[in-house]
């Protein structure tokens, strides 16, 4: 007989029906659990015809190129300028840039990832944001592949499903590195 019709017939006798359900309860509880498969959110974008990911708690939100933006005097020429980001100052980095690939055209798929950083606020120019990308924990690579763009310093590892592999572009190692600590030209 199916179970939920055996509980059923238990509708008017209120303690056989709780006993029951107290069996199938402990039953299921008792089976072996499901491997616990950890999750990796990422915000995928593409730099210089390159896609990569950075993690999802590394950026704070994703913004359209502000109209405009203040030029820093004296500032080396990766910095595009400063924005004003919900009453707070942000200087904008051209990524690009920064890595030697060139300045970034801005374009209708252009944006600016504002990073996650306790005491670095940055907001960085990339060609094009593609959304969240979930990865499992098992499609981590520690080691990261070889990209075209000289930023090789700043990947930690890549996750890879199937064929396709998308390098881990580390904001805390970027934002932390000297290199981009002393934007002063």
């Amino acid at each position: 007989m199916d179970e939920s019709l055996a509980l059923r017939a238990l509708r008017d006798r209120p303690f056989e029906l709780l006993a029951a359900l107290e069996r199938r309860n402990r039953a299921v509880t008792a089976s072996p659990a499901q491997p616990v498969t950890s999750e990796w959110v990422g915000v995928a974008l593409r730099l210089a015809g390159e896609s990569f990911v950075v993690s999802r708690d590394e950026t704070r939100e994703v913004l359209g190129v502000p109209a405009q933006l203040a030029r820093v005097p004296g500032a080396k020429p990766w910095v595009r300028g400063l924005a004003n980001v919900h009453g707070a100052l942000v200087p904008v980095t051209d990524l690009r840039q920064l890595f030697g690939a060139g300045v970034a055209p801005l374009g209708r798929t252009s944006r600016v990832l504002v990073a996650n950083h306790r005491d670095v606020p940055a907001g960085l120019l990339v060609d094009e944001v593609l959304g969240f990308r979930r990865f499992q924990d098992s499609e981590f690579i520690a080691v990261a592949p070889p990209v075209a763009l000289p930023c090789g310093a700043y990947l930690a590892g890549a996750f890879q499903r199937g064929t396709e592999l998308w390098p881990v572009l580390s904001l805390r190692l970027l934002l932390d590195s000297p290199e981009f600590l002393h934007a002063a030209a």
